[in-house]
């Protein structure tokens, strides 16, 4: 490291221009790098409800469906449908006017399809589309369908929600940016002694953050949760690298009088106190990439790339920076505002032992209530209730109760009394209020041949014919669950192949593999951070006592959810869990002095770092948490504030203590560590 320091020193200006040269191509991968906001995309291809979905849109060209909500009357809604057909990538138009302005009187339909189709002088028109929910085809065709419909007209559907999504969170990317800059800058501010310094870290993470958005383009796409929240979670994750090497630098520059050399000093022992750090944060998001929910792997890639690259920086271009603005950081000094933490320093030490029977108190309930923590699967629970698909789809709930419509895929030589026989027994499964089969309106008298084609269509195939199921049951409610259960064992006694497919139906398996993969990646990544950190740090019991630290720090983060009622979305599940870079010090100091001489000098050179990056950490996310409308953005960066201070506690206070009282623990179990200081009298 000390020939990368003396290169990056004598070659600064270089260094500069290479990595403003290198934005241009950055650029251009981030604005070409697609996202997707549609969740149900990540489940695995190989589940049967994500099977059943490629065939409806393979062979049924129903990858998507809407439902519109209008007044108009028969005629105008006819001229509308008319209209609608012409839009690029709508299959078919179905609405009670298809059926009752041919030769069928509306009182012949039984009283379950009208109640869905037509009340209180609102008509819904059915919409399904070529392409799948979040396919751009289908979202521009949303689009158009919003503009052709009358303005008393409500749209609603998946796919309306992914456009409202799409909008919403398109408008907002930007001020969570510009937010989270502000506010870690006035923190900035306050802790550092100059008032370019600020400006010089900042832009060195934003430059590390462009490289990270335009590399994205090697996944093609990425969600609009990873885009959201990346470049926020970057300029949280690395910042404490960036204050530790100025720290180091200003230091090493005390001893040292030429500039140069107290920078290759600072690069050196920056290298060595964040790499196990970095590494360590690295695996955690690289152990998202074990979950079988492929927005895991998203949002894993993603986030190890951004370290990767904040800490390339921060070890080529800020050290670059610094020494070729020197001349004016020292014109912009300023007194330092941030207080000295010596009381709290000191106060940890002398008191370990009190704190370390406050983490017992604290231990127990942290663990169980963060096992017991209200997590919601409803996408569209987490967006607001003034969005145009969320009044589309209260309207469809509250006046035709039309909630989680449910498509069973089953053969085609399924014969008429069986599918007969079925369709009863399907009515009288608990929340299903309206079955529709392709015998349902013949059972009724009406021909087949007296029906639109368009209607008809919809039903069946040569391979397979469908049943149309509405649920009063909310999408991921228990209830919904228990029923989807039931309709499966109903269906497949008659077709051991069917599938039941919609909304409800993939709600229910994402559900179902989130919870497994959010516990699996916890153990995992506990796993991978401790197998480095025995390697980085060469002890066997120090891990352990680390790892249980950041497992304390996530119980009471999660643990506050629950005690204060708050309900989170489930993606908020992924905690970032981040090793602190006092325990590499203490190490360092241990060798040379008694622990509490080492604690207090380990405290002393990082305590200022831990806590401006962890206030930094907490304005940047708060104030994402603050700003932001969607609530999957909202309840991350709100978790993700929280514990940061509750992470910025444990390490100055609870990690302090921990090391202290298993000093002789420690010493035993770590390579190296000298034995007159292992021997010491405590």
């Amino acid at each position: 490291m000390k020939k990368i320091g003396k290169f990056i020193t004598e070659h600064s200006l270089l260094i500069v221009i290479i990595s403003l040269v290198l934005l241009i191509p950055a650029m251009i991968g981030f604005i070409s790098t697609k996202t997707n906001y549609d969740i149900l995309v990540y489940l695995p291809e190989d589940i049967e409800t994500v099977q059943g979905q490629n065939i409806l849109t393979d062979e049924f060209n129903l990858g998507a469906f809407s439902f519109v909500i209008t007044d108009a009357d028969s005629y105008n809604i006819l001229q509308m449908e008319e209209n609608i057909k012409k839009i690029d990538g709508v299959n078919q138009v179905i609405s009670i006017a298809d059926v009752t302005d041919t030769t069928i009187p509306i009182n012949m339909l039984p009283d379950d399809v009208k109640d869905k189709l037509y009340k209180d002088d609102r008509t819904v028109i059915v919409v399904t589309f070529k392409t799948s929910t979040s396919e751009e085809t289908t979202i521009n065709a949303i689009r158009e369908l919003r503009k052709t419909v009358d303005k008393s007209s409500h749209v609603s559907g998946m796919t309306a929600m992914v456009l409202d999504t799409m909008d919403l969170s398109n408008k907002e990317v930007v001020a969570y940016i510009i937010v989270a800059v502000v506010l870690c800058s006035i923190v900035l501010l306050l802790a550092t002694d100059s008032y370019l310094v600020p400006v010089l870290l900042l832009g060195n993470i934003g430059v590390a953050i462009l490289y990270n958005m335009g590399t994205n383009i090697i996944f093609g796409e990425i969600s609009y949760i990873t885009k959201a929240i990346s470049a926020v979670l970057q300029l949280g994750v690395t910042t404490d690298f960036s204050i530790f090497l100025y720290h180091k630098y200003e230091q090493a520059k005390e001893e040292n009088s030429d500039k140069k050399k107290a920078m290759q000093i600072a690069i050196s022992e920056t290298f060595k106190s964040v790499i196990g750090s970095s590494l360590t944060t690295i695996a955690g998001f690289l152990a998202l990439c074990s979950m079988d929910l492929t927005l895991g792997k998203d949002i894993g890639l993603v986030m190890a790339k951004g370290v990767f690259f904040g800490l390339v920086c921060v070890l080529t271009l800020f050290p670059a920076l610094l020494l070729a603005l020197d001349k004016y950081i020292e014109k912009t000094k300023h007194k330092l505002l941030l207080p000295k933490f010596d009381k709290i320093n000191s106060f940890s030490i002398k008191h370990y032992k009190v704190i370390l029977i406050v983490l017992l108190l604290l231990m127990f309930p942290a663990y169980y209530r963060n096992q017991n923590v209200n997590v919601y699967y409803k996408l569209d629970k987490s967006l607001p209730a003034t969005l145009p698909s969320s009044i589309a789809n209260s309207e469809l709930k509250e006046k035709f109760n039309i909630v989680s419509p449910e498509i069973v895929l089953i053969d085609k030589n399924i014969s008429g009394n069986e599918l007969s026989e079925l369709t009863n027994k399907l009515k009288e499964v608990k929340g299903v209020d309206l079955v529709l089969a392709p015998n349902s309106i013949t059972e009724f008298g009406i021909p087949t041949s007296m029906l639109p084609d368009d209607l008809v269509e919809i039903f069946e195939n040569d391979k397979y014919q469908l049943i149309i199921l509405n649920s009063t049951y909310e999408v991921a409610s228990d209830e919904l669950s228990t029923q989807i259960d039931e309709v499966n064992k109903i269906v497949k006694s008659y077709d051991k192949k069917a599938i039941t497919a919609g909304e409800g139906p993939l709600t229910k398996d994402l559900t179902t593999i989130a919870d497994h993969d959010f516990k699996m990646v916890n153990y995992t990544s506990i796993i991978i951070i401790f197998v480095i950190m025995l390697i980085v740090l060469k002890s066997a019991g120090l891990p352990i006592i680390l790892v249980s630290a950041i497992e304390f720090a996530i119980f009471v983060n999660m643990s506050i959810a629950y005690y204060t009622g708050v309900e989170l979305p489930f993606v908020a599940s992924i905690v970032i869990g981040t090793i602190q870079l006092g325990s590499t010090k203490y190490l360092e100091e241990r060798k040379k002095k008694n622990k509490f001489d080492a604690m207090k000098e380990t405290l002393s050179k990082t305590s200022t770092s831990i806590i401006v990056s962890a206030f930094c950490f907490f304005a940047a996310t708060f104030g994402v948490a603050m700003y932001s409308k969607i609530d999957m953005i909202a309840s991350i960066c709100n978790l993700l504030a929280r514990g940061s201070i509750i992470s910025m506690l444990v390490v100055i206070l609870i990690l302090p203590s921990l090391l202290l009282f298993f000093d002789k623990f420690i010493m035993k179990t770590t390579k190296n560590m000298k034995e007159g200081v292992l021997n010491e009298k405590n």
